[in-house]
């Protein structure tokens, strides 16, 4: 029946997606609606609609632009997504605070032959004058969470070994030491791994899915459905707030009904892309954080950085909170783009 509603939505949005064809069952390429994709090629189509197990996802390999087929119809036609929604969902047991993020549950282990993190060393048992070590120090990570966090001398290589041909041989010359940040789902087992650099190295995050239809979400083995959630942009961030989980740089898909959240993007005023992503979450009826005039840092890392409590954040977060008409005239005078 899913199948059956994911084809029918498709062929509804077809017309607003150019140079649409379909390659083969349950593949079907356009050119990506996010980035316009090539400027100077109008026949260039490097967006794809693609099936994993019995879901529709969608991905430009332009922009890297990644969705479930909800998210990416909603993206192309907000009133299609709504009747995509009822249709899709009709029937099906309500999501419960128990099973939210049921979703997240790893079969991993039947997938892979190594465990992910084997032959990587925690850095609570990494000396503190370690060049890597210093790094997390500088930070000022809690140290609790070295335990979960994890250093690869040669990320290429590691990432080899869980996806093979990842990385060829033109990139060997560029192999370089990372900061590996797992994600855990909410058994506790790892579904993504995150390679920060710790110089100049680019690009300064590189995030590998070792399952494909999980969103890319941090610190699901630490979050409480009780409690009001917090979501950051980054892992870094969502370690010094309690209740937090991090987005990694994709949109999150909430349940309808999951409301007591609260969005906490970076301090960019001059960001487009954030900037429009702050309207879309008021247009979505989530309470966001917009930082005031006085904080001059850029995320949570660098108030950390800067002297401030992790109390003291959590106190400039609660007092800074908005939703609805009072978020719109907020971020109007916050955005200067």
């Amino acid at each position: 029946m899913s199948s059956y509603v994911d084809l029918d939505y498709i062929s509804k949005i077809q017309p607003r997606l150019q140079q649409f064809k379909r390659k083969k069952d349950y593949l079907f390429n356009f050119r990506c609606p996010v980035c316009g994709d090539s400027k100077k090629s109008k026949t260039k189509a490097r967006a794809y609609l693609y099936r994993v197990k019995n879901d529709m996802f969608f991905k430009c390999h332009n922009c890297s632009a990644s969705h479930n087929l909800a998210n990416f119809i909603k993206v192309v036609d907000r009133k299609i997504y709504d009747q995509y929604i009822l249709e899709r969902y009709k029937g099906n047991k309500p999501i419960s605070e128990d099973n939210l993020f049921d979703r997240f549950k790893s079969d991993i282990k039947k997938k892979l032959n190594i465990t992910p993190l084997q032959g990587l060393k925690s850095f609570d048992k990494i000396d503190n004058v370690h060049p890597a070590k210093k790094y997390l120090l500088k930070r000022r990570i809690p140290e609790e969470y070295f335990s979960k966090l994890y250093l690869s001398n040669k990320f290429q290589a590691f990432v080899n070994k869980l996806k093979p041909g990842t990385f060829g041989e033109e990139t060997e010359k560029y192999e370089h030491p990372r900061l590996i940040i797992p994600f855990y789902d909410v058994d506790g087992e790892v579904f993504a791994i995150q390679g920060r650099a710790f110089g100049k190295e680019q690009p300064k995050y590189i995030t590998l899915k070792l399952y494909e239809n999980k969103q890319k979400i941090f610190g699901l083995d630490r979050i409480n459905l009780h409690k009001t959630i917090y979501i950051v942009e980054g892992p870094i961030d969502s370690l010094f707030i309690d209740n937090c989980i991090a987005a990694a740089g994709a949109d999150i898909q909430l349940p309808g009904d999951q409301k007591d959240v609260v969005f906490v993007f970076d301090n960019e005023p001059r960001n487009k892309e954030i900037i429009k992503r702050m309207y879309k979450v008021i247009d979505d009826n989530y309470k966001l954080v917009i930082w005031p005039d006085d904080i001059k840092e850029k995320d949570i890392n660098e108030l950390i950085m800067n002297d401030k409590t992790k109390t003291q954040v959590q106190n400039i977060i609660f007092d800074n909170t908005y939703s609805g008409l009072s978020a719109l005239t907020k971020l109007n005078s916050y955005k200067r783009c």
